[in-house]
């Protein structure tokens, strides 16, 4: 998912985004939304949330985070 993408989707639910990393821009719009802001979190390398918007890319950040 591209950092457009990202912006895209934040302009339609009405957040600004704006100079927040990626991650953390994911993971605000995962509240917005109603969920939990777990993007790149699954130190494991396991996510059961597979109907994610942001699943696959969760994953490969997931690997990268300290968080």
């Amino acid at each position: 998912m591209s950092r457009e993408m990202i912006e895209d989707l934040a302009r339609r639910l009405g957040v600004d985004v704006k100079g927040l990393d990626i991650v953390k821009a994911v993971r605000l719009l995962q509240r917005v939304e109603g969920n939990f802001d777990c993007f790149a979190r699954a130190g494991s390398g396991f996510c059961t949330q597979k109907d994610c918007l942001f699943y696959i890319e969760c994953l490969e950040n997931s690997r990268k985070s300290e968080d």
